[in-house]
């Protein structure tokens, strides 16, 4: 009984957390003393307060103990904290705990999944009066190797995205309920959340392989984001969009991090590089440094997706595309902490990342995928079909050497214009045609002659890039040698095209 003297703090809870708490009571009153439950909320909305809260009403209620899983090491302090805070009496089960003899003096545990499973496959710790077990971060696999170990007690997932990690092990199949809590747009609405401002910049994924766990390959993703095009474009677009704030840099691979931080060095920018090397020393003095500094900007890979808390961030870029809603999700939700006078942050998507899931904020059916993983995995938007929709923007410099054009002059319709063709029964290379006669015509009236015109169509590979890929989607023809030959003999018709204006001049 002296273990519940120790948990009679009490504390405030948002309105939607106790609403929360009073749905997953009152279905744990009728439910089985062995049942599963998954409860989800956004990342941002207090997850741990939540679940501190549910531990401390459950050990009083039921004079019973509870364990909380995680699997970092970072979260395992965080939690025994927020677990402290609530008056709940807990160790933490970390490489040091090799017996757990003092085990009548804590109400709860905490404890890392592989630490906890070496315990108890060696036996070295057993349990007694375990009833219930919360696992943060529910979507990893790692935690199911323990159920074993907790057959006759509750088992609490809570997670921000209720899909599983591994698409051959869905939750569905562990978890018999699940709880959904507020969303996204719900908090933004009460100022529990920052509004996220949307900035996509298109970027063509055709080289990204995908691994054996669904996900873009760290090698493929180096190799297209550590180009220095992409690199270029990266820098253009903070200075464009976010210069000066506070901002966090997702990247796939340590290597790409280290170009990141390389490029924006050399621009003079107040940058650091973190990844899983870095010491503990050293990450912390790096996240001290982060904290302190206005303008700082932290290039990283996924170190810092959970178990990282810094509501100044201002501007989150993910410089990176993943097939993952989870890390999506992670990543973005590291800028949406309400901070002093911040409402709102910036989301840069140099990934197709906001096309492919759809606006962070945006309802989703989070039923419909907990219980039909399969089906909403198939029908994620691939890298094609995301492309089929970009609309080319030439760059504002670009655009100034352009400048005796209208912006009419300068518009072409690949589309509308092979609708047109296909329409009037005429051969589908027209469109080409009628597209290199339009550039030739821009770089003609823009030029004092036929050399200067033909460096200026030399600027258009881009765009011609994008029309070329247009085109072979409309023909239904869009391999990779196909779409090279095309580019390559439309750059030829664009010069001779060129020479042939200039003629008719003299």
């Amino acid at each position: 009984m002296e273990l519940l003297e120790d948990i009679s703090v009490e504390k405030s809870l948002y309105d939607y957390q106790e609403e929360d708490l009073d749905r997953i009571f009152s279905y744990l009153e009728t439910a089985p003393s062995d049942t599963n439950l998954l409860y989800q909320l956004p990342t941002g909305g207090g997850k741990t307060v939540v679940f501190s809260e549910i531990a401390r009403r459950y050990i009083k209620k039921t004079g019973k103990k509870v364990i909380v899983l995680t699997h970092r090491i970072e979260l395992s302090a965080q939690t025994s904290r927020m677990l402290s805070e609530f008056g709940v009496s807990n160790k933490v089960i970390n490489s040091e705990v090799k017996t757990l003899e003092d085990e009548d003096q804590y109400a709860c545990f905490v404890a890392m999944v592989e630490t906890l499973n070496n315990r108890l496959q060696e036996e070295q710790i057993q349990f007694s009066n375990i009833g219930m077990v919360i696992i943060d971060e529910a979507h990893y696999n790692s935690f199911r190797k323990l159920f074993k170990f907790f057959e006759s007690s509750i088992v609490l997932g809570v997670t921000a995205t209720p899909l599983s990690s591994n698409i051959k092990l869905p939750m569905k199949d562990n978890y018999k309920k699940l709880i959904i809590g507020a969303s996204i747009q719900s908090l933004i609405e009460k100022e529990y959340l920052a509004k996220a401002n949307l900035f996509s910049k298109n970027v063509s994924l055709q080289s990204l392989k995908l691994g054996m766990n669904g996900d873009y390959t760290v090698k493929s993703s180096d190799a297209l984001y550590g180009n220095l095009s992409m690199l270029s474009s990266l820098v253009q677009t903070y200075e464009d969009l976010a210069k000066g704030t506070k901002t966090l840099i997702f990247n796939n691979g340590i290597s790409t991090s280290k170009y990141v931080y390389d490029t924006f060095k050399r621009a003079g920018y107040n940058i650091r590089h973190l990844d899983n090397k870095n010491s503990s020393t050293e990450r912390a003095e790096i996240l001290e440094w982060f904290s302190n500094t206005p303008d700082a900007i932290l290039t990283s890979v996924s170190i810092l997706t959970t178990g990282f808390d810094e509501p100044s961030v201002e501007t989150v870029i993910l410089n990176r595309a993943t097939r993952s809603l989870t890390l999506y999700f992670q990543m973005i939700g590291r800028g949406s902490r309400i901070y002093k006078d911040k409402k709102e942050f910036n989301v840069i998507d140099m990934g197709n990342n906001i096309a492919r899931f759809g606006a962070w904020d945006a309802p989703l059916n989070w039923q419909e995928i907990f219980h039909f993983p399969d089906y909403y995995l198939e029908n994620i938007r691939n890298d094609e079909d995301i492309e089929r929709d970009f609309k080319y923007e030439m760059p504002p410099e670009l655009r100034a050497e352009f400048s005796k054009s209208t912006a009419a002059d300068l518009d072409f319709d690949v589309k509308a214009t092979y609708k047109e063709i296909f329409a009037q029964g005429l051969k589908s290379k027209e469109v080409l045609e009628r597209s290199i006669d339009q550039h030739a015509k821009i770089c003609c009236e823009n030029s004092e002659d036929v050399f200067d015109a033909r460096i200026l169509a030399k600027r258009l590979k881009d765009e011609i890039a994008y029309r070329v890929k247009m085109y072979s989607y409309c023909i239904m023809n869009n391999t990779k040698n196909y779409r090279e030959w095309l580019e390559e003999d439309y750059e030829r018709k664009l010069r001779l095209k060129i020479s042939q204006k200039f003629a008719q001049k003299q």
